[in-house]
């Protein structure tokens, strides 16, 4: 696919994906719209799974594809509002993503 054709249709599901992570963490920053493989570009995946990092005192909640490609990101939150929001999410439907984590660092 081409990349501009891959990039309207990633940024349309990844503002999705941002807008609902923002209904749980009152931010929600956009991160990946496309991903590269091996015939080219391709949109990142409908999908909506919820995935949260750790790091010393904060965590952050992401909502990925299947790949592990993520859409959306909150803001560094503390370990355990970040636990409640995610339980919350889960509780709510979420599927889990429990492989790796692909981020914009």
């Amino acid at each position: 696919m081409q990349y501009h054709k891959a990039s309207f249709i990633g940024l349309e599901r990844s503002k999705k994906a941002q807008l609902k992570l923002f209904d749980y963490t009152g931010y929600a920053m956009l991160t990946y719209t496309v991903k590269q493989d091996g015939n080219g570009f391709s949109p990142v995946g409908e999908e909506m799974l919820v995935a949260k990092m750790d790091r010393e005192s904060e965590s952050m909640i992401f909502l990925c594809d299947n790949d592990g490609y993520t859409k959306a990101q909150s803001k560094p939150l503390p370990k355990e509002k970040a636990g409640e929001l995610y339980k919350k999410m889960l509780d709510d439907g979420f599927q889990e993503f429990k492989g790796q984590i692909k981020t914009v660092s």
